[in-house]
């Protein structure tokens, strides 16, 4: 009886496995599909990881994305990490409800965002364009940074750096020397994640985006609506291959001592 019950959760587990991954599978295999049309298999090919390079829209788009995101996420982790450091250091009134607000860009859908975002920048005369889809990233992630090196750094002993300062270090010192090496590996894995969710955005980034802002996501969905040419294959795979990578390196840095 437990061997038929551990045979039907194992094939429960692959069925599920099985839905949500299929679709990739899929796509990254057609990606080298010789034939043009997806739906005809004529043999593995590269060519359309070839034509993808001469393809300047598509890489005009990539360009958009990797600036947007590199700025996004050096912003995003730069100020999360201060903020968590303020939380934990800073005593204040309502902080237990400041800490709560840190969950609403997560929690509240994405939509709702997205349009709050896109009132503000008229409200506030803004023209749309790199500033206010860079402004949204970061608006959108830092609250991921601030969560993962929270729980970092309360996991660092306040007696360490206390017994730094008795022994003669400034401030500035037990930052350098202690705290900053001991948050590395959480500051590192909210940069990854932020990076990802930055470059795979398309929902609030098609409130905010300008005309000459156009990045990836939005260039592939302008181009689905057409047909799924190989080379969008191509460049989704490229894309979950970064990403997968990137969320793996986060986890494992945050799982590190």
């Amino acid at each position: 009886m437990k061997k038929a019950g551990d045979l039907i959760f194992k094939i429960y587990i692959f069925s599920v496995y099985a839905f949500l991954y299929m679709p990739i599978f899929v796509l990254i295999i057609l990606s080298f599909n010789a034939s043009r049309w997806t739906t005809i298999w004529e043999g593995f090919t590269l060519q359309w990881y070839i034509k993808l390079l001469n393809n300047k829209i598509l890489l005009n788009s990539l360009k958009n994305s990797l600036i947007i995101a590199l700025i996004s996420t050096l912003a995003s982790t730069t100020l999360g990490t201060i903020g968590a450091m303020g939380l934990r250091k800073v005593d204040f009134k309502f902080k237990e409800s400041f800490k709560v607000l840190i969950y609403l860009p997560i929690i509240i859908p994405e939509i709702v965002l997205a349009g709050a975002l896109l009132s503000f920048f008229g409200f506030v005369k803004i023209t749309l364009g790199f500033t206010t889809v860079i402004i949204a990233h970061i608006v959108f992630s830092i609250s991921y940074v601030i969560l993962i090196v929270l729980a970092r750094i309360q996991n660092i002993e306040k007696e360490i750096e206390e017994s730094a300062l008795d022994l003669g270090a400034n401030e500035f010192e037990v930052f350098r020397r202690i705290t900053l090496p001991l948050l590395f590996p959480a500051i590192i894995s909210s940069a990854l994640i932020v990076f990802t969710l930055s470059i795979d955005d398309y929902l609030i980034t098609s409130f905010v985006a300008g005309v000459a802002s156009t990045t990836l996501p939005l260039q592939i969905y302008s181009m689905l609506r057409t047909s799924v040419t190989p080379e969008i294959n191509a460049i989704s795979t490229l894309m979950l291959i970064t990403t997968t990578v990137a969320i793996i390196l986060s986890q494992r840095l945050m799982l590190s001592k």
